[in-house]
């Protein structure tokens, strides 16, 4: 509550120390593991589910034109199609913008002249324990076929850097973890050119 300082509020929390693991279950993507936890101040101990994934990359990828590569693909959690940028999964030991390079040509068979980490980001981090980074591709053009993985059906378009933030605005953009990629290169074009979007 604004104004009020008692000190319980303005007391800072209590560490906690990890104590030991136990997996759960090993599914491809991802594995679940119980963690138990002791908070430092008080000596309490608790019981936590954590979620371990392989780190994920999002790419923002700017055609010559100035353009934002787009993917519209089915996710089965929410039973819809989404619309969102190229993106997936870090193999262990990979470097992000590696990824980024390899997920963009896989999903979109497009390839871009040079490629930068814009950021990063924790996902969900109460309860996972992975990384999202964000690179940019500039100069991106379509060279090559697509790759996709089995169950992957990917539609590509294309729509002005410009407008991408009105997209986002009106709905049409909803993944959060694709809203924080456009939010750095939102933040990366105003440094570049002022702000204009």
């Amino acid at each position: 509550m604004e104004g009020n300082n008692n000190s319980e509020e303005a007391a800072a929390p209590g560490a906690w120390e990890r104590l030991g693991d136990n997996t759960v279950e090993n599914f491809r993507i991802f594995q679940v593991r119980r963690t138990r936890f002791r908070h430092t101040r008080e000596n309490r101990e608790s019981e936590f589910i954590v979620i371990d994934a392989n780190d994920w990359v999002n790419v923002v990828a700017l055609t010559p034109e100035n353009e934002v590569v787009l993917v519209r693909q089915f996710r089965f959690g929410r039973h819809d199609f989404f619309l969102e940028i190229p993106g997936g999964m870090i193999e262990h030991g990979e470097d992000p913008v590696v990824a980024g390079v390899r997920e963009l040509r896989e999903e979109t068979g497009y390839e871009g002249t040079t490629a930068r980490l814009l950021g990063s980001v924790h996902p969900n981090p109460a309860i996972q324990s992975n990384t999202m980074h964000v690179v940019l591709v500039e100069g991106a053009r379509k060279v090559g076929p697509t790759s996709f993985d089995i169950n992957e059906e990917i539609e590509t378009s294309l729509v002005p850097a410009s407008r991408i933030m009105e997209w986002v605005r009106e709905g049409k953009i909803t993944h959060s973890l694709v809203l924080n990629a456009l939010f750095f290169m939102n933040d990366w074009l105003e440094s570049r050119n002022g702000p204009a979007i």
